[in-house]
């Protein structure tokens, strides 16, 4: 029987734990609350721990510390929404507890456990009971009392996910919104398969055979000797809409599956609603038509890395070309999601553009990029989302420059907050400036349940559409025209005047006229503005101020 944790064991827990949080993170995606598809629980959690994963099966594992070292750097760097952002700070303490250590036992375990916790609570503001938060907290009290009866670690584990579980139960009583929709915590329950995946590796019953992790990655060229080292030429990228009823997420695997077959750096993301794919390959095409089976595709993006990597190489021997950006004073990094958003920010003179948005939640390491690349050591970062709001922080924190987190919650939010910056203002005058401004305008959403639900005592069908004001689902009826009624006398008061109707990549031009007609007829005397967003998820995003 194993008495200690070794860097070895420990490697195989983390492994075992990510295998069976991938297996069932649909099951996680179904907990959420809101019929709404967005960055969900379990796609955010797995991916997180796939990066995780990535560094762990590199590191050094004669050592538990290197171990931890390597969980955390990696679960850091791809943390994706606010769960995975939590996830993170977890494993965060837990490695920093285990720092001195070549082996772990009970007892270093369970203070592990409990600084992680801690790290966890201080990484979010407004720490809420009956969330992932609370099942830490009480599996880490499990885990100290079983520690202290002096239980093994085999033990330990039973104790913390009898305690987990009984914990996870009584989370829908601390949060109504839970009790209301008929779920249990999806983090929570997130957090005990990760713990579930740990006694597994324990028991020897390990799932890992076979279980391939697909990394975020961005195309680095700046090591490499010549074009004839790149053994997959064309990364490609595209998304996946309309998909068809019939596809299930087994399909969707086996896609994904065919992927690594004709290439590599392969990421599959979102749910079946929405797909994102990227792909190195040398045959693009075979990319494409596998995933014409399920449905439409859209902004489609092959690029030819051969050819970059040349233009680089001939860039770096052309000290013109390879001049530096001008350092500016102060630079602007927003997420976006949608061409029309895109080319809004890129019009106000947005330094960085990280795609992301709902149901695609860019990761902690992905906005540090963006930032790094921005021309100036001080840095805003618009998140434009409220599950990307702690990413975006966390990203922040990599960051040795001067990084401020407008805290917006949607794109009409960042377009306010980018147009009240002022260059002859400094950083913090613009800082406090721009924070106000994304108070002064509301957003509105329109989108089509995803599922069932039941929210603020009325009953949502599936397919149904659903008005989203800051949030907060106010109306829901089966008639486009109907819903944006309905949702635009939730906005407006009499102290508005400007109403801004941003329509998605799937909305004719000649339906958002008749919308924009409609708005006008019946706000004549406001300022109604229609402008083409492109954004995905979302037929229309109203902004009213």
């Amino acid at each position: 029987m194993q008495e200690r944790l070794t860097g070895e064991l420990f490697k195989d827990m983390v492994l075992s734990a990510a295998a069976l949080l991938d297996k069932n993170k649909k099951g996680l995606n179904a907990l959420n609350v809101f019929p709404v598809p967005d960055g969900d629980t379990g796609t955010n959690m797995s991916l997180t721990m796939m990066s995780a994963v990535k560094e762990v099966r590199s590191a050094d594992t004669s050592k538990i510390n290197s171990v931890g070292d390597a969980l955390s750097l990696g679960a850091l760097k791809g943390a994706r929404g606010n769960s995975g952002v939590i996830l993170s700070q977890l494993f965060r303490g837990l490695s920093k507890s285990l720092t001195d250590l070549e082996t772990a036992g009970p007892t270093d375990f369970a203070k592990a456990m409990q600084e992680g916790v801690d790290a966890a609570y201080k990484a979010v503001m407004k720490p809420k009971e009956g969330t992932i938060l609370t099942v830490a907290r009480e599996m880490a009290k499990a885990a100290l009392r079983s520690a202290s009866k002096g239980d093994n670690i085999y033990m330990l584990i039973d104790a913390v996910l009898e305690n987990g579980t009984q914990t996870l139960l009584k989370t829908p009583d601390m949060l109504p919104v839970l009790k209301e929709a008929g779920v249990v915590d999806a983090g929570g329950k997130g957090l005990l398969v990760i713990y579930r995946g740990f006694k597994m590796a324990l028991d020897g019953e390990a799932i890992t055979d076979n279980i391939e992790f697909e990394p975020e990655t961005t195309v680095d060229f700046s090591n490499a000797v010549g074009s004839e080292d790149i053994e997959f030429g064309y990364c490609t990228e595209f998304f996946i809409k309309n998909i068809h009823e019939s596809v299930t997420q087994d399909d969707i695997d086996r896609y994904r599956e065919k992927l690594m077959k004709i290439g590599d750096c392969v990421l599959v993301v979102g749910d079946l609603q929405l797909i994102k794919t990227h792909v190195h390959t040398n045959v693009p095409g075979k990319a494409l038509q596998f995933a014409l089976r399920f449905g439409d595709l859209s902004r489609i993006k092959i690029d030819n890395m051969r050819e970059q990597h040349t233009e680089l190489f001939d860039h770096e021997n052309d000290p013109e070309e390879t001049a530096p950006k001008p350092d500016k004073e102060m630079a602007v990094v927003t997420v976006a999601a949608g061409s029309g958003f895109v080319n809004i920010f890129k019009e106000f003179m947005v330094d960085e553009i990280v795609e992301g948005g709902q149901t695609m939640n860019p990761s902690a390491e992905t906005i540090n990029n963006a930032i790094e690349k921005a021309p100036s050591n001080n840095v805003f970062v618009f998140p434009n989302n409220k599950n990307i709001i702690l990413a975006a922080e966390q990203a922040a924190q990599f960051s040795t420059k001067n990084v401020q987190v407008i805290p917006s919650r949607s794109f009409p939010q960042g377009i306010t907050g980018v147009l009240a910056f002022n260059p002859d203002l400094d950083f913090e005058e613009n800082a406090k400036r721009m924070k106000k401004a994304i108070t002064t305008v509301k957003t509105g959403q329109v989108t089509n349940a995803v599922r069932e639900s039941k929210v603020n005592g009325n009953t949502i069908k599936k397919g149904e559409l659903i008005g989203i004001l800051d949030g907060d689902i106010t109306c829901h009826t089966g008639d486009m025209f109907d819903i944006c009624r309905l949702l635009l006398k939730d906005m407006v008061t009499d102290d508005d005047s400007v109403i801004t109707i941003f329509y998605g990549e799937d909305v004719t031009e000649e339906l958002a006229n008749q919308i924009g007609d409609m708005v006008r007829d019946e706000y004549d005397d406001f300022d109604v503005e229609l402008q083409f967003g492109g954004q995905p998820v979302y037929p229309f995003v109203f902004a009213v101020e």
